[in-house]
């Protein structure tokens, strides 16, 4: 992510997405970023110079609420471009708002 984003990423992972924001070690606080959880599972998110986003490579997320999420993006102006290449899955890609890929997989679909 860029400098100064943690805003953000904040609204983008925690209350959009619903991942909980975990404080960052002291020593690497002072780097900028922003980490969250989800169960068992962490997303760091580190401040880069010169950052390009990931635009293939990604993260994907199981969502219980997938309409729901889906609504909820799109009305805060996130692009949602579904994708039914495996019929078996629904699945929808999303960017954050660095213009990192985001994969989110329907929880009642995933193979």
């Amino acid at each position: 992510m860029p400098g100064g984003a943690e805003p953000q990423a904040r609204n983008f992972y925690g209350s959009l997405l619903g991942l909980t924001e975990l404080a960052k070690p002291e020593a690497l606080a002072a780097r900028g970023g922003a980490w969250f959880q989800c169960g068992s599972i962490q997303v760091h998110l580190g401040v880069e110079s010169g950052f390009r986003p990931a635009m293939k490579a990604h993260p994907a997320f199981l969502v219980e609420q997938f309409e729901e999420l889906l609504a909820r993006l799109q009305r805060e102006g996130f692009e949602i471009t579904e994708d039914t290449s495996l019929p078996a899955v629904r699945r929808a890609f999303t960017n954050d708002p660095f213009g990192n890929r985001i994969e989110l997989v329907a929880s009642d679909a995933a193979a």
